[in-house]
């Protein structure tokens, strides 16, 4: 491999300063983001304000019981209150990065901004009433504000998000990008971002010093050049991001480029950790003797992470076993009925930090399905290939209807209650299946088992292995509440087309 990168010139004239075409697309780059921020101030403003007008509404217009009798309760007071409130949040706002190009249209990571915001902008008109008490302000109006505004907010942005994302479709909000490196982890890297079609980076391919010009790497992306020639790549393609690809370059390669992109205005330089492939829980860095060292996660959830995961799956789960315990003791009455054995089988699975537990499901197999079995070679065969069974003898008829709206999955809601399951995770494994996850088995165990995800809304037991195994490390690697809450909402339509099941 090269060791070096070609010098040639100062860094205004590499990254192509004094191109005339690379200086209208910048402006015009700049004009686009302008533009963006200033619909993201007056949406904020807008719907700020409304969500505020609208608890007032809640709080002394509707007359509900459960709020007390306020002795301020002008409306005009409130209005003078919304207008000098709204400009103090957006400035909050501000801090918490909403108005930051690194920060925007970067998944929910956005909405969790939004959640600190409105958050942070309510405690502060409490502490505000608390050390001014000529400030009266109604304890149920700031109640039913925050989770309005937060509502609100997130839904003007939302709608603006989906216009950009429409417009990156047709070029506009993207930014050029070049992988540096030219290996697994570079052809994962790469992968993943052409799979996350928002991410607003339009990949234009590799440059190595190892492998041939021309070499896919992944789809439609190939090794255009050599590392040697990256400068002239660099203005050639009107690159704006180089990633490096940390485990493919050496430390000098590293340390040069650094040294001449590091500072450059034009080009925006990353460098992956290096463990990409391997890595998906998370990486901390912490100091000792002033070094800065880098640590492994050993679980993905952590801290605020986990109470917030925790509190919603206990928040959703025990309404809903209060409201379906008849129809679950319906459809054990139906098992029972059906076909001789125990209503609930216990299927020992692999939970977080290596843990295995049983995880609980209505049986839907006849409790002579070892024999049926026995006399199938093929299945046999499929069943180690896939750890599934497209058509399974071995099924009874009421456990195929329990399958397709995977209703047999319900008990797992008391595997919930007991933490060894989470309402959304990866796909449960047995120990035998952890081989088939090779060099990702132990990011596998960092999160727990849930009873639905990514795999489930991609298309259930009609995707290859493979597939799931990629999902998996996906929904880890890019975990966060609203993704949770997203998974949530469309398994809801999946479940009840009941495809993919079986």
């Amino acid at each position: 491999m090269s060791t070096s990168v070609n010098a040639v010139g100062p860094v205004a004239e590499i990254i192509g300063a004094v191109s005339p075409r690379r200086v209208a697309r910048q402006r015009s780059k700049v004009r686009e983001w302008r533009i963006l921020i200033a619909a993201l101030i007056v949406n904020d403003l807008v719907m700020t304000g409304l969500a505020l007008r609208l608890a007032y509404w809640v709080r002394f217009d509707l007359n509900l019981p459960f709020f007390e009798f306020e002795a301020l309760t002008s409306r005009t007071y409130y209005e003078r209150l919304v207008v000098i409130l709204v400009p103090l949040w957006l400035a909050i706002f501000a801090m918490v990065g909403l108005y930051q190009r690194d920060t925007l249209l970067g998944g929910t990571d956005e909405y969790d901004r939004v959640f600190r915001g409105t958050t942070l902008g309510l405690l502060f008109v409490v502490v505000i009433g608390f050390l001014d008490p000529t400030l009266i302000i109604a304890r149920g109006w700031i109640v039913v504000a925050w989770p309005l505004a937060f509502v609100a907010i997130s839904a003007g942005r939302l709608v603006v998000r989906r216009i950009v994302y429409r417009l990156r479709s047709r070029g506009h909000f993207l930014s050029r990008a070049l992988i540096v490196g030219a290996n697994e982890e570079a052809s994962l890297l790469a992968r993943q971002l052409q799979q996350w079609k928002t991410s607003g980076l339009d990949l234009v391919g590799f440059v190595d010093g190892v492998q041939a010009v021309g070499q896919e790497l992944a789809p439609n992306l190939r090794v255009i050049d050599t590392l040697d020639h990256l400068d002239t790549v660099v203005q050639r393609y009107d690159i704006e991001e180089i990633i490096l690809a940390s485990s493919a370059l050496t430390r000098k390669t590293t340390l040069d480029l650094f040294r001449r992109y590091g500072v450059s205005p034009g080009v925006q330089l990353r460098m992956s950790s290096g463990l990409y492939e391997i890595i998906t829980t998370g990486l901390s860095i912490k100091e000792f003797a002033y070094v800065p060292l880098v640590g492994v996660d050993r679980v993905r959830f952590k801290g605020a992470n986990w109470a917030s995961k925790t509190a919603l799956d206990y928040f959703l789960t025990v309404p809903v076993l209060l409201l379906l315990t008849p129809i679950l003791v319906a459809i054990g009455l139906l098992i029972k009925l059906g076909s001789p054995g125990p209503v609930i089988h216990r299927r020992r699975v692999m939970g977080i930090n290596g843990r295995q537990f049983d995880a609980f499901k209505f049986r839907t197999m006849s409790i002579h399905g070892d024999k049926i079995l026995a006399a199938r070679p093929d299945l046999q065969e499929e069943l180690a290939r896939d750890h599934k069974l497209k058509v399974d003898p071995r099924v009874t008829a009421i456990g195929a209807m329990l399958r397709r709206y995977s209703l047999d999955e319900l008990p797992q809601l008391f595997n919930v209650l007991r933490r060894e399951m989470s309402l959304v995770g990866p796909r449960m494994i047995s120990p035998e299946e952890m081989a088939r996850y090779d060099q990702w088995a132990m990011n596998l165990l960092t999160v727990p088992p849930g009873i639905t995800g990514l795999w489930q809304v991609s298309g259930r037991s009609d995707i290859s292995y493979e597939e799931r195994v990629r999902l998996d490390m996906h929904y880890i690697r890019n975990w966060s509440i609203w993704f949770d809450l997203q998974l949530l909402w469309q398994t809801i339509p999946v479940v009840l087309r009941g495809r993919g099941a079986y």
